[in-house]
């Protein structure tokens, strides 16, 4: 034996292992889409993607729209941080 085969364990310790493992771990529970996250089951998919797409696209509306806002309220010089009732001119 040399220094390489003393860190392998013996054929029927890694099949013995093996065989717990593959009881152990399920392998037909799906992919998950994030490292950690448990799988989608196949007739919740749709509907999880949907709300996704919903949810990121009214953050991407609601940050578009703060954008506009501030164009806006900076073309009539107001300064959208003043605490006064609507804003104050920019000097």
């Amino acid at each position: 034996m040399d220094e390489g085969d003393k860190a392998n364990l013996p054929e029927p310790v890694r099949d013995h292992l093996g065989q717990q493992l593959r009881g152990a771990l399920p392998v037909d529970g799906g992919k998950p889409q994030f490292l950690g996250d448990e799988p989608v089951p196949d007739a919740f998919a749709p509907q999880i993607a949907k709300l996704e797409t919903r949810l990121k696209t009214h953050e991407e509306g609601t940050v578009a729209v703060e954008h506009a806002l501030d164009r806006i309220l900076d073309a009539f010089g107001i300064d959208p941080d003043d605490q006064g009732q609507g804003g104050a001119p920019r000097a």
